[in-house]
């Protein structure tokens, strides 16, 4: 008799519950890896044959969006996440943090997420933030379901900042090149805190996030990691990427780069190029719906409120229209 999965209480408490996904070896080398599929199911209250969203998050983040569960629950979806591996709830002891050689490597665990969710609902939408805006379309790209109806990416990182096009394909060959001879070798790379000093509430936020699973500067960053990054958006940007489903990709309207936290942090997107976003996001597939919201963060959902309620109301009307109830 097949054992049913165990769901245990989560660590935003007991509305939440998390699941551990085993994975096969690591191709990248750490031994046994997992991920962690999060669930909102507060009061025990049933959320069978609701469609589902799962969020997905970015390079030096793992889940702790709750009221973005609580929003979406309340819309008449189930809502999931996944602490990718070597990520949040899913790193182990001795794994580099959020390290990969290869974003497909992360396919499995998008894989096994679905399984799980797709005994339960009809469908199943990814909310995808950041580099994770790399990552699900990639995974979509070869996916073969009828399961995924859409995709919302929120401030999906598709282009190298700071440089060219010209200059991307000078520096591309070098990075392959050192990225397979050195890939454990740590990168600079920084530019994070001041979104994080306007998102957390020791500081000017909102948000009492852990420290240790999201730093403000971010995780560390290495060789292989910044290969793999690059030779994703090079997918995109050769329009080697077709999501195949509706698409709706949410950004703040401007940018507010390489400076200290200011009041202008709370009302820009202090970590990406918002006219990068905005030029690459149409490459993702034939149907896609850039949307820019004044004063968003770069976690539009993480947004002072009226931009905050914004991108809520704005994704509420997209999967009203694309996701069967």
């Amino acid at each position: 008799m097949e054992q049913q999965p165990e769901w245990r209480p989560d660590i935003l408490g007991e509305d939440f519950q998390a699941l551990t996904l085993p994975l096969d070896k690591d191709p990248d080398g750490d031994g046994d890896i997992r991920a962690v599929l999060v669930r909102y199911q507060p009061n025990g209250e049933s959320i069978e044959d609701r469609p589902a969203l799962l969020w997905v998050h970015g390079m030096t983040d793992y889940f702790f969006q709750s009221h973005v569960a609580e929003y979406f629950h309340q819309q008449g979806y189930a809502f999931y996440s996944i602490d990718l591996r070597k990520c949040g709830r899913a790193r182990q002891d001795g794994e580099l943090w959020h390290y990969v050689t290869d974003l497909e490597y992360y396919f499995p665990d998008l894989d096994a997420a679905l399984e799980v969710i797709s005994q339960h609902h009809p469908s199943m939408v990814p909310i995808a933030h950041s580099t994770a805006g790399i990552i699900v379309p990639m995974w979509l790209n070869q996916l073969s379901s009828d399961k995924v109806p859409a995709l919302v990416l929120d401030s999906p990182w598709l282009d190298l900042m700071n440089f060219s096009q010209f200059q991307i394909s000078l520096v591309r060959p070098i990075i392959n090149v050192l990225g397979q001879i050195a890939p454990r070798v740590a990168i600079p790379g920084g530019g994070l805190k001041a979104f994080g000093e306007s998102i957390h509430a020791d500081y000017h936020g909102e948000w009492n996030y852990d420290l240790h699973l999201k730093p403000l500067g971010g995780h560390r960053k290495y060789l292989g990691w910044l290969r793999a990054v690059l030779n994703g958006q090079h997918l995109v940007h050769t329009d080697n990427i077709d999501v195949g489903v509706p698409t709706l990709v949410l950004t703040s309207a401007r940018s507010h780069l390489n400076q200290p936290y200011s009041a202008a942090t709370d009302t820009a997107d202090a970590v990406l190029d918002v006219q990068q976003t905005q030029h690459w996001a149409p490459h993702l597939g034939k149907d896609v719906d850039v949307y820019t919201i004044l004063g968003a963060r770069h976690d539009v959902f993480l947004s002072l409120r009226p931009a905050r309620e914004e991108a809520f109301a704005v994704s509420t009307k997209f999967l009203t229209h694309h996701v069967k109830n």
